[in-house]
């Protein structure tokens, strides 16, 4: 993984695209397409004034949760912990929520603003132990910037 290629690339996409949610579909577009690994890639944001997420723009299979209330799966762990998540093997998560038999693993990194947890980034892989340090560091990387442009 080669990270300030990837960096440069999100930079591109954030300041080429329009409108906001074409900034994020092109961030999952991209990540889904670049990172063999990343077979799901998706946005969630806090729902108003609800305590529960609200997909927003995503790239792979459809899901049913659409709406996840926190404290629920990992999204709703990382939206009342506010820290990030790595779940290297989701058949070992007393609270996961399946969004699918092929998915293995999952990462969840939060998205501040204002120091405010607004939301995440949400990538599944059907491959069990594939994240690493890189991972974390390229996504965090994408949430900073992301708040710049909620």
């Amino acid at each position: 993984m080669n990270l300030a290629a990837l960096q440069q690339e999100i930079d591109t996409i954030l300041v080429s695209a329009a409108t906001k949610k074409e900034k994020l579909q092109g961030i999952c577009d991209f990540l889904e397409g670049e990172i063999s690994y990343y077979d799901w890639v998706g946005f969630y944001f806090k729902n108003g004034d609800k305590n529960e997420l609200k997909l927003a723009q995503y790239t792979g299979e459809e899901t049913e949760h659409t709406i996840i209330p926190f404290g629920k799966g990992i999204c709703g762990q990382v939206a009342v912990s506010n820290e990030n998540f790595v779940v290297q093997d989701v058949s070992e998560q007393d609270n996961y929520i399946s969004c699918g038999w092929k998915v293995k693993s999952e990462i969840v990194i939060p998205i501040f603003v204002n120091e405010e947890n607004i939301g995440q980034i949400d990538i599944d892989s059907h491959t069990a132990n594939t994240f690493t340090e890189n991972d974390t560091e390229l996504l965090e990387y994408i949430c900073k910037k992301v708040s710049k442009i909620l």
